[in-house]
């Protein structure tokens, strides 16, 4: 009876949440998967059932392919950079003769993480200009004018310098994430490691990185969906192009719904996104769930 009660008590505490989840998460992508089957527009809610029509125009539209491409780009790019190499940051600032200095080091960190992305994508606008942009004003200064460049107005670096400025934005949060976790981490592991002979690399990889194994997963997972979420990096500083060669998915799907107004192909599109970032946590998940000791 007391076990009852308490299941009662527990099951009454997260129905709000439960119902919010429901609301608006839940509903919205039954919803979204619905209006998928459907030709319809903003201007015209009486849709016209076409079955899988527009998955199979997605899976034609090349298109879709550059977007899927540029969304994998960012999503390597970003593990190897916001994960691996925030890892690396952390470790730095917890090493006992820069801890001192953490604090400081956290907030330069972590700023461009919250300033808004329209005044980030803005300045790097600025800083790729062809004429007076301080990247090809750098080069110029040092005597590498022939490496100026046209960044954005190029098909073929137009997606590099949009993951870069990314990058720069997003890796101090991750870093806070794994100082966190860090800071959890009981001193005693690395003071039986050092009394053992282990260097600082090997105490980096044997202990910190068992250690806050956790926090890895969560920040992959978080930079990978991040990445094929991606939206208002590419809409400020290119929308897709020249000639839709920084395209994403995001883009794909804003250009569908409010320029075309091809409403059913959008909720194609974002079944889409849903269904691959959804996979891939699970991938994530899985092979997080594989290393672990039995």
């Amino acid at each position: 009876m007391k076990s009852f009660q308490n299941t009662k008590s527990a099951l009454f505490y997260i129905l709000p949440a439960f119902l919010l989840i429901l609301t608006f998460v839940f509903i919205p992508i039954i919803f979204n998967l619905y209006y998928s089957f459907y030709s319809w527009s903003a201007f015209n809610m009486d849709g016209v059932f076409v079955g899988l029509k527009y998955y199979i125009k997605l899976f034609k539209d090349p298109v879709f392919y550059i977007a899927l491409k540029n969304n994998s780009l960012f999503a390597i790019i970003s593990i190897l950079v916001q994960v691996g190499g925030g890892l690396v940051i952390a470790a730095v600032l917890e090493d006992k003769v820069i801890r001192r200095w953490q604090p400081v080091f956290r907030t330069i960190f972590f700023i461009p993480s919250v300033i808004s992305i329209a005044v980030v994508g803005l300045l790097w606008q600025l800083l790729y200009n062809p004429d007076i942009g301080l990247i090809n004003e750098a080069l110029r200064a040092i005597g590498q004018s022939e490496l100026a460049h046209a960044w954005l107005g190029d098909s073929k670096t137009a997606i590099y310098a949009i993951v870069a400025m990314s990058q720069w934005q997003y890796t101090g949060y991750i870093v806070m994430l794994f100082l966190i976790a860090m800071h959890k981490v009981p001193g005693e592991f690395y003071e039986a490691a050092t009394i053992d002979g282990a260097n600082r690399i090997q105490t980096f990889f044997h202990i910190t990185i068992p250690q806050i194994r956790e926090m890895i997963l969560v920040g992959s997972m978080i930079t990978v969906i991040g990445a094929f979420k991606v939206f208002d990096e590419v809409y400020i500083m290119t929308f897709g192009g020249p000639g839709r060669s920084t395209e994403v998915l995001g883009t794909m799907l804003y250009r569908a719904a409010f320029r075309n107004d091809e409403m059913g192909y959008a909720s194609a599109i974002a079944t889409a996104i849903f269904l691959i970032t959804l996979g891939l946590s699970l991938l994530q998940m899985r092979l997080a769930k594989s290393g672990k000791e039995d």
